[in-house]
């Protein structure tokens, strides 16, 4: 099992990273990619990092993946 990155997005200049996170985190787990991430993968996690350049902040959301899954997952959604 390797952790993976999954997916990324940003987010603006918010009070509370953690809550404007929420709806786009949620939103992407409903996709295909999403929902198939969530049945194979083991203890997907969501982590908040600070844009220098924008002063915002960059969520990536990661996952422990087997190796043939990872390659998998990349050959329908890369």
């Amino acid at each position: 099992m390797k952790k993976m990155l999954l997916h990324t997005f940003k987010l603006g200049d918010v009070e509370d990273p953690e809550v404007y996170a929420a709806s786009p985190i949620y939103e992407w787990q409903q996709t295909e990619a999403g929902k198939w991430v969530m049945e194979h993968s083991i203890d997907p996690t969501f982590h908040i990092f600070t844009d220098a350049v924008t002063y915002g902040y960059v969520i990536s959301i990661t996952a422990h993946i087997t190796p043939k899954r990872w390659t998998e997952f990349c050959l329908r959604w890369s």
